[in-house]
């Protein structure tokens, strides 16, 4: 089906950067899918392509400057902010994206921005380097506080020669993360619980057993769901990762602290994601003191198991609508069904890791597994992989339970 953006008054700001060519194509995709079009560019985009372009695209006039003075005699940058019901910026880049997380109105795209009411996405598009800077990071990361939804990038070659994350996502694709932030609200009424990132056992008072799980996709599954209007409640292990939009955040450390926290919440969540990656097994005993090395002799630890989370809540008397990971180094398929059946998951998210895949990377790729079937999902940005994840689980459970509300 294609997406449908009938009547939405979309204002696309287009940044300076090569990808600007992109946007051209956009503006002809998103009146397509039915969305009225105007462009506001930056005077670096202009360098790019011509207002006139997007002028015939759109069928509209194209802003550029704050300086006009027939257009703002009446007000226009404020005419426009109060016009979008949806602002996209497409280009988005590193230099646009700092103005408008510091709230720097220097040109007519960021002061219509900071005008209007209307909800921001970023396509982000620059070079994988400058991508990768924590300080084009952090500042994503105040903008998505504040609600901003940032859609991409994709990985590839780059017109620089360099090859990763940073190009602009294709303009199909544009439309249709579009399409899903203005759709009808998929978990609506829901609330869900996520569990997301690694545990530590503590061996001593300054060792730990711990994994290599970032929390990554789980957060960026919380922050999915909260996309589409659910009430989400994040149980989160020992991560550097800010908090997603609209989510409440319980933080644990250890697997029974997560045990505890999933089973106060599970009874009253009707979907739970179990995206953590749960320590098997913890110490014995926990040493009061740092254990000394002694001569050239070794340690040996004694491991006891720890609670199994997810057996655990589909054992309760009311147990959520649940999903599983199963995170193999191989036999991936055949471990995940394993699961699914042993756990008694109602759908498991099945991915391979190592080898530059699944832990402390940027994107990843899943294998849907349920009683029905399985359904590849490409490798993709992980906040790209738990959209598309999300709206799986919500069809699950609305086919589950039609009587939800």
């Amino acid at each position: 089906m294609e997406p449908s953006l009938a009547s939405l008054r979309v204002l696309l700001g287009v940044s300076g950067g090569i990808a600007a060519y992109k946007a051209a194509d956009l503006v002809r995709r998103l009146r397509e899918a039915g969305a009225e079009v105007r462009v506001v560019m930056t005077e670096s985009a202009a360098r790019f392509v011509t207002p006139l372009t997007f002028q015939a695209l759109s069928g509209q006039p194209v802003r550029s400057s704050l300086w006009d003075e027939a257009a703002e005699a009446a007000m226009g940058h404020i005419e426009l902010a109060r016009w979008a019901q949806r602002i996209l910026i497409a280009p988005a880049s590193a230099s646009l994206i700092a103005r408008l997380a510091h709230g720097l109105g220097d040109d007519l795209l960021a002061t219509v921005c900071l005008a209007s009411a209307a909800p921001l996405a970023l396509a982000p598009a620059m070079n994988q380097q400058m991508w990768a800077h924590p300080a084009v990071q952090d500042n994503l990361a105040l903008l998505r506080q504040r609600g901003a939804a940032v859609l991409g990038p994709d990985e590839g070659s780059q017109a620089c020669g360099d090859t990763g994350s940073g190009r602009l996502l294709e303009p199909t694709r544009l439309v249709a993360e579009l399409a899903a932030l203005h759709g009808p609200r998929m978990l609506a009424g829901t609330r869900v619980l996520v569990s997301a990132g690694p545990t530590y056992e503590d061996i001593d008072p300054v060792r730990f057993l711990g994994n290599r799980s970032s929390g990554r996709m789980g957060f960026a599954v919380a922050e999915a769901a909260a996309e589409q209007g659910a009430e989400v409640v994040l149980v989160a292990g020992p991560v550097h990762l800010p908090t997603p939009p609209r989510v409440q955040r319980v933080d644990v450390r250890s697997a029974r602290e997560m045990h505890a926290a999933v089973l106060a919440e599970a009874a009253r969540s009707d979907i739970y994601i179990a995206a953590a990656a749960v320590g098997d097994f913890r110490p014995a005993e926990v040493a009061p003191h740092k254990i000394k090395k002694s001569g050239d002799a070794g340690l040996s630890l004694a491991l006891t198991q720890n609670p199994d989370i997810l057996a655990d809540v589909a054992a309760a008397p009311r147990r959520p609508f649940l999903v599983g990971f199963a995170a193999e180094t191989q036999h991936v398929d055949e471990y995940a069904r394993e699961k699914l059946r042993r756990k008694k998951l109602d759908l498991i998210a099945a991915n391979r890791v190592g080898g530059g895949t699944g832990f402390e990377v940027e994107d990843n790729s899943l294998t849907l597994i349920d009683a029905a079937g399985s359904e590849e999902l490409p490798r993709a940005a992980k906040r790209e992989l738990a959209r598309q994840l999300v709206a799986r689980v919500a069809a699950r459970y609305r086919a589950a339970r039609p009587g939800a509300a």
